[in-house]
């Protein structure tokens, strides 16, 4: 795939969408979501999706694709990602990747790494070591067998925890910095752009922002899955938002009890995003709350398109 694209990428909150909207009414634009969370139907809130507004001013893909029952892996977003951007090559329009799911954008970049497929055994019995002794005995066995995945993958996310103990059990081998993306070059024919900004006014928006969910109903959008059947174990409701609501039906936890952690797991998601993001050298940064941040990326955007594009750079 040589086709040139954008990314626009950030921790959660700082602005993604909203630049790539203005940027629509510069250049003839469509985004290709890199975000793990807004590809399930019926979670839009907590997963704040881009709005209708915002979806007409700019057409989005790769949102809405699977129900939260259904398996989505980085894989099947790498291919679906190819056809997203290829298609919209063709259409003479330029793709913007936009999200915050690094292993989706390093995918893009670099290929992904070959893995062993899922061992229904091995993941049984790390299920049973996470439901007997909690999570945190499955992140001690992988501090001692994988000390670089074991700091990128937090203690309480079970799934990533357990994918990774089941690699190891699999191949004898950690799994945590693959040797190829660290060899890897930047392609040349992306530009990769991340907003950033200073971190103690991005943590009082993402606070304000998870009392807008919960004003726009996001209770009720939990309430309305798990009645339509979709456990709470699943891993789209494992999601910031989703996984502490639950609970609040559940009786398990008050609506305060729930806020506050919601605003303590999007800070520390923000935190992991931006750690991550940092370890790409080729990675434009930019403060998105610098005046006419959309002229600056757009001059950016045409001071790197290649010669050779087809594409005209204002509507």
């Amino acid at each position: 795939m040589n086709h040139p694209f954008v990314i626009v990428c950030g921790p959660t909150g700082v602005g993604k969408t909203r630049l790539a909207v203005k940027l629509a009414s510069w250049l003839p634009v469509e985004v290709v979501s890199a975000d793990s969370r807004q590809l399930y139907r019926g979670m839009d809130i907590g997963t704040g999706k881009p709005t209708g507004e915002e979806r007409e001013a700019v057409p989005h893909h790769l949102l809405d694709l699977v129900n939260p029952d259904e398996p989505y892996h980085a894989a099947r977003f790498l291919r679906d990602a190819e056809q997203a951007i290829s298609e919209i090559s063709e259409r003479g329009a330029l793709p913007l990747v936009v999200g915050g799911t690094g292993l989706y954008i390093r995918g893009l970049l670099r290929g992904l790494v070959p893995a062993p497929p899922a061992d229904p055994r091995v993941r049984e019995e790390l299920r049973q070591v996470a439901e007997r002794d909690g999570t945190h005995a499955l992140h001690e066995r992988l501090q001692a067998v994988d000390p670089v995945a074991a700091k990128r993958i937090h203690a309480r996310d079970s799934v990533r925890l357990i994918r990774a103990l089941e690699i190891y059990a699999l191949t004898g081998h950690p799994h945590g910095v693959p040797t190829h993306w660290r060899a890897a070059k930047h392609p040349a024919h992306v530009l990769m752009i991340g907003l950033t900004m200073d971190r103690e006014a991005l943590y009082r928006i993402l606070e304000a922002r998870v009392d807008r969910m919960i004003a726009d109903g996001l209770a009720h959008e939990v309430r309305t899955l798990l009645r339509s059947g979709y456990s709470e174990s699943l891993p789209s409701m494992r999601g910031i938002g989703y996984h502490h609501l639950a609970m609040v039906c559940r009786g398990e936890w008050s609506m305060e009890d729930a806020i506050r952690a919601m605003k303590r797991d999007t800070k520390r998601l923000a935190k992991r995003q931006w750690t991550w993001f940092q370890r790409e050298p080729a990675i434009r940064w930019l403060q998105a709350d610098t005046p006419n941040l959309d002229l600056r990326t757009k001059t950016m955007i045409a001071s790197w398109l290649p010669v050779t594009t087809d594409l005209a750079l204002t509507r």
